[in-house]
């Protein structure tokens, strides 16, 4: 009798975890269309579009990343939280919305400040995503069971990236055929259905309980991850490495658009063979981390991510396009597996009780060395305009490619490799 009760029960608890593993996947599908057609690429040309320079969009790029800071209050604020699902349904909604509304500043807002207020737009829909962002990462860690969860994530982020790679390619090919207002105009009207349809999908998430902190004050709860000397050493030194990462990859888009004068089109179709090679990474990946910790795995994506940047190098000897295929390549596989181990190592190598805490230090330690990244590449870019043009081109790819191949040998080395 004992067994035939406890079956049925079982049965149910699994339905009912398939079904929010289902939800969770069906929610991210106008997720990463919309997302597709707002940024990388699309953004960069947007921002160029309405009058933009390499400065101005270097600290668009960083602003993602800065407000990271923001987590480590929303990681305490939510131990509060009656229901994580109401306020992260909240936070998505203003995020999604206000995204969106950037699509009208050439309507509403006159030429000479469109600028200043796309970064007004941008800066406060982000403010809401980190906050949104720390109460996904709670809930969908959760919701996916460990045993589950490499698997589940490969997979989801497999079809993800597929769809991705075609709203990238459509959204180039719309963008060549009606350049200027009109082929962004079509991009933003497909944008907000996309956002209609994420934050209803987001309705049907569960509201599941979570186990809370020891620590009822701020302050004691904020140095629990920093007082863990081996969480501290690894994020200290992957934000180094971001830093470097993100003074010249964020404005690949920039140096291609402007400077080599490659259309939309064949940047769509760079980007796509990039999350192609991402795709294909994450089965790799998941399979490796079987065998390896998290740790490992990253020191291992960090030499390829930095090989990238320095193929940019080949521009000197060889045609344009096979390098650019090959660089954006050889980035998918080693970013894709940066950032599923990344995740991993946020949600599976720390206390759970206190995961909120540490995935805000995290996120707010790397995020402000990611911010001043493309803000200082920006820049630069501007500082060597009057510079021969191979140091535009390639030039400033191959001096942070070293350095980012020079700070893995040494650091990371230790502090991933013997982890």
């Amino acid at each position: 009798m004992i067994s035939f009760k406890t079956r049925p029960q079982h049965r149910r608890k699994t339905s009912m975890q398939r079904r929010n593993l289902r939800v969770a996947s069906l929610e991210g599908i106008p997720a990463v269309m919309f997302m597709t057609l707002l940024g990388g690429q699309f953004l960069t040309g947007y921002l160029l579009y309405l009058g933009a320079s390499s400065g101005e969009i270097g600290f668009v790029l960083a602003i993602t990343t800065f407000v990271n800071i923001v987590q480590i209050f929303a990681a305490y604020l939510i131990q509060r939280l009656r229901s994580r699902k109401w306020t992260l349904v909240l936070f998505v909604a203003v995020h999604r919305v206000i995204w969106g509304s950037t699509g009208l500043v050439p309507f509403i807002v006159p030429k000479p400040y469109w600028v200043p207020a796309f970064i007004v737009l941008y800066t406060v829909a982000f403010m809401f995503n980190t906050l949104g962002g720390i109460l996904w990462n709670s809930l969908i860690s959760d919701m996916v069971h460990p045993k589950v969860r490499g698997k589940y994530f490969g997979i989801r982020n497999t079809i993800l990236n597929a769809l991705g790679t075609l709203m990238m390619y459509g959204g180039g090919v719309i963008l060549d055929h009606e350049p200027g207002g009109k082929g962004f105009l079509l991009l933003y009207i497909i944008v907000w259905v996309c956002i209609a349809a994420n934050i209803a999908v987001f309705f049907f998430y569960p509201d599941i309980p979570f186990e809370r902190s020891s620590e009822k004050r701020f302050i004691p709860m904020l140095k629990r991850p920093l007082r863990d000397a081996s969480f501290l050493k690894a994020t200290l030194f992957l934000a180094g490495f971001l830093f470097l990462q993100n003074l010249v990859v964020p404005l690949y888009s920039y140096v291609m658009l402007e400077i080599l004068h490659i259309n939309y089109r064949t940047l769509s179709v760079l980007n796509v063979l990039q999350t192609v090679s991402m795709m294909a990474s994450f089965y790799v990946w998941g399979n490796l981390n079987v065998r390896h910790s998290n740790r490992r795995l990253l020191f291992w994506t960090l030499p390829i991510i930095a090989l990238s940047c320095l193929c940019w190098g080949l521009l000197s000897v060889m045609p344009m396009l096979p390098v650019l295929i090959a660089a954006h390549m050889i980035f998918g596989i080693g970013v894709g597996g940066f950032n599923q181990l990344a995740f991993n190592f946020m949600i599976g190598d720390t206390p759970k009780a206190e995961r909120p805490m540490y995935m805000a230090m995290y996120a707010a330690i790397t995020g402000v060395a990611a911010f001043f990244g493309p803000l200082i590449g920006g820049n630069l870019y501007e500082l060597i305009g009057h510079w021969p043009e191979w140091t535009r081109i390639y030039g400033v790819q191959i001096v942070v490619g070293f350095c980012m191949l020079l700070l893995t040998v040494s650091l990371g080395r230790r502090i991933l490799r013997n982890s």
